[in-house]
């Protein structure tokens, strides 16, 4: 089962990597907090301290087109912030 999905870079989460040292990842819907802590210790070799999830629910939309009412959903996902130990960085555009 792989646990990170992808980091995500938006101006909150940055803005929160810098200051508080904490990154945010998207991540498989059934992991738990254990199993997130375990794949970024290993993924970037670094110590957390903790992690908080959220359940992001998916977004519904109704569109009234020429041959009727399409509805339509977005997928749901989970959200992970992780807090890394004092002094410890993650640098999310090495790969790049």
């Amino acid at each position: 089962m792989n646990i990170l999905i992808k980091p995500i870079i938006t101006e909150k989460a940055t803005a929160n990597s810098e200051l508080r040292n904490c990154y945010t990842f998207e991540v498989n819907t059934k992991a738990n907090k254990i199993e997130i802590k375990k794949a970024v210790e290993a993924a970037y070799g670094v110590s957390v301290e903790k992690v908080r999830t959220m359940n992001v629910r998916p977004d519904r939309r109704t569109r009234f087109t020429k041959t009727g009412i399409q509805h339509g959903k977005t997928n749901a996902v989970k959200k992970a912030l992780v807090q890394l130990a004092e002094g410890e960085v993650i640098d999310l555009y090495s790969n790049m």
